[in-house]
């Protein structure tokens, strides 16, 4: 049996000092969650099945292009980034299980998704309970960013700022008789009311507000209601289940004043092959984030890039990833070698980033985490969506 000596007794608790000392100097990275000495785990949750699913898988692809082309040129200071996503089908009912699982079972460094605002509401007291950094997609309710909150982050433009840009499209074009067409779900709410508060600041009347339902199947008592009042503008709170029908059927009628929609109606190309006339989007308009054609130079490399690795037709859609992921790529880059979570909430809470495809740059501060101001304005010409302009909506 041997004998512990006193000197080897010294020399086993030196040793046993060091190791606790290079434990405790190890990089603090490598004990945060979602981060380990090789990747970065970032989560993801949207409509992967269901009604909106074609919505938002591609903006989902677009934040994953932006990963897979940062892991290929070596990653974020030599990690490569993990996407791993939950299904929330854009239902509040099935919206806070898939965060749940998202946060608890895959454990994320932080989120980079959300697409439907209905799913995103029912979900933010489950990120904010978690303390996880997370930038939203697609996802417009202004209830989601104001007041600010530490945790939450939107390189989309909110609610207000795209119907206070409609708004404003109109009024640019001499229009005074305006009216309102609106769905009434959690997103179309979330619009409603700050376009009322838009007539407000402007001082003027809508000549109409009509509601008509998320998925209708004939829209012409609204449409014939919308024309007795005779607008010579129509503002589009829908999203194109509900845009498709009505265009159709106010065309079958014969009202076409100018129509003004939001991000959701950005593919106009599409809204006329659902209608089946292209001469019925011909005075549409779209606000949206984006801030090109997808045919359009400046987004040439990405179109590549989504449509050889997705095998999607690269759309507007893909532009809001893009912009997200870019968002989130940079933030991990400036956070440093050793990320944590707190270091990577007051990186974003002071960053600016001017990302491939929006018009403008993403501008976050501590007081305002609605990143993105610039909307881009589209049209359908010459068989192709095209940009015509930019505006920069305040209130």
């Amino acid at each position: 049996m041997r004998t512990l000596t006193m000197t080897g007794l010294a020399t086993m608790t030196g040793l046993a000092s060091v190791a606790a000392l290079s434990l405790m100097a190890a990089p603090a990275a490598l004990a945060e969650t979602g981060v380990t000495a090789e990747t970065i785990v970032i989560g993801g949750m949207g409509g992967l099945t269901g009604p909106s699913a074609g919505l938002i898988i591609p903006q989902l692809n677009g934040v994953q292009a932006v990963f897979e082309e940062a892991n290929a040129a070596g990653g974020i200071h030599g990690r490569k980034i993990v996407y791993t996503k939950q299904d929330d089908e854009c239902l509040p009912s099935r919206g806070v299980g898939a965060v749940k699982k998202l946060i608890h079972e895959e454990k994320p460094f932080m989120i980079v998704g959300g697409g439907c605002s209905n799913a995103a509401i029912a979900q933010k007291p489950e990120v904010i309970e978690a303390k996880i950094p997370w930038v939203i997609v697609a996802s417009t309710a202004d209830s989601l960013t104001e007041p600010v909150n530490p945790y939450i982050f939107t390189t989309m433009s909110a609610a207000w700022m795209e119907v206070y840009g409609q708004l404003q499209l109109a009024l640019d074009q001499g229009k005074t008789r305006i009216a309102v067409v609106w769905q009434p779900d959690a997103w179309g709410k979330a619009r409603l009311d700050p376009m009322k508060q838009a007539f407000k600041a402007k001082g003027i009347e809508p000549v109409s507000i009509q509601e008509i339902a998320v998925e209708p199947t004939d829209t012409t008592p609204t449409v014939l209601q919308l024309q007795a009042t005779k607008p010579d503008a129509v503002l589009l709170l829908l999203f194109p289940k509900a845009a498709v029908p009505f265009l159709r059927d106010a065309y079958k009628v014969g009202l076409q004043p100018l129509m003004v929609g939001g991000s959701p109606l950005g593919e106009i190309d599409v809204l006329a092959k659902g209608v089946g006339s292209p001469d019925s989007v011909k005075n549409l308009r779209a606000v949206t984030a984006a801030g090109y054609g997808v045919d359009d130079p400046q987004v040439a490399k990405w179109k590549g890039i989504v449509e050889k690795r997705f095998g999607d037709r690269f759309n507007v859609l893909h532009m809001y990833g893009i912009s997200a992921g870019q968002f989130a790529v940079e933030a991990l880059k400036q956070a440093g070698p050793e990320p944590t979570r707190e270091k990577i909430l007051q990186v974003m809470s002071n960053l600016t980033v001017k990302t491939d495809t929006y018009a403008g740059p993403l501008e976050c501060k501590p007081t305002d985490h609605q990143c993105h101001k610039a909307l881009g304005i589209f049209a359908f010409q010459d068989g192709r969506v095209t940009g015509i302009g930019v505006t920069k909506p305040t209130r």
